[in-house]
C-alpha cells in the first residue's frame, strides 16, 4: 500500500469525523450522516489496504 492511499484514507476518515461533530452541534442530519459515510468508507479502505498488504507478505 503507498503511503499516498494511506493519507488519502486518514483524511477521508478524519474529514469525516469533522463533518459529523459539525452536523452534529448545528443540529444538521444531513452533514452529520454524510460525515458519518466518509469515516466509515475512510476505515473500511484503510482495512482493506491492510489486508492486502498482509497477503503480500
Amino acid at each position: 500500500m503507498s503511503t499516498l492511499d494511506k493519507a488519502r484514507n486518514k483524511l477521508q476518515e478524519l474529514t469525516g469525523r469533522g463533518r459529523e461533530r459539525l452536523g452534529g452541534a448545528t443540529g444538521n442530519e444531513s452533514t452529520q450522516s454524510q460525515g458519518q459515510r466518509d469515516r466509515i468508507a475512510g476505515n473500511l479502505k484503510g482495512a482493506g489496504q491492510k489486508l492486502k498488504d498482509a497477503f503480500r507478505k
